[in-house]
């Protein structure tokens, strides 16, 4: 009896949330982009269109590959994206001088005031969301997620 109301407790939904990390980056993840989208959509930005934003703001110009290993997402839905992204003139794109094969992208002018004022609204939600947070929890959790973050790169 004991042993069948330790696996029932251990496959409750109880259990699960409160033992199992991922279920939590997955709701911080789910929420925040959540937030992202409703922030974000009147300056016609959605949650991917911003990682592209924020990947070249980091580094002038970078691959297609490059941009997606960055920001997380599929080539395919980064290449999208980037088209898109040309269309509208926020991005244009020129061969790596290193490597003919390769597309670099980088940001206009209007693309990179799109991602100031983006991230304008942003900076908003990580006021919000971190707001019980202090600033050595942060580097804690930032720490922890980036070791976490290598550790499951290996699997793949």
């Amino acid at each position: 009896m004991t042993e069948n109301l330790a696996k029932e407790e251990q496959t409750s939904p109880e259990h699960f949330r409160d033992g199992w990390p991922f279920f939590w980056i997955n709701r911080a993840n789910a929420y925040y982009t959540q937030a992202l989208e409703k922030r974000l959509k009147p300056l016609g930005v959605d949650a991917p269109k911003w990682r592209v934003l924020m990947s070249l703001h980091e580094q002038n110009y970078m691959s297609v590959s490059e941009i997606a290993e960055f920001s997380t997402l599929k080539l395919n839905t980064t290449t999208k994206i980037v088209q898109r992204m040309i269309a509208d003139g926020f991005v244009e794109t020129r061969v790596r001088a290193s490597d003919a094969r390769v597309t670099e992208v980088c940001l206009t002018a209007i693309g990179d005031d799109l991602r100031a004022k983006a991230l304008v609204e942003v900076d908003r939600i990580k006021a919000e969301a971190f707001y019980n947070t202090s600033p050595a929890e942060l580097d804690a959790l930032n720490d922890t997620l980036r070791k976490i973050s290598d550790d499951l790169f290996k699997l793949f």
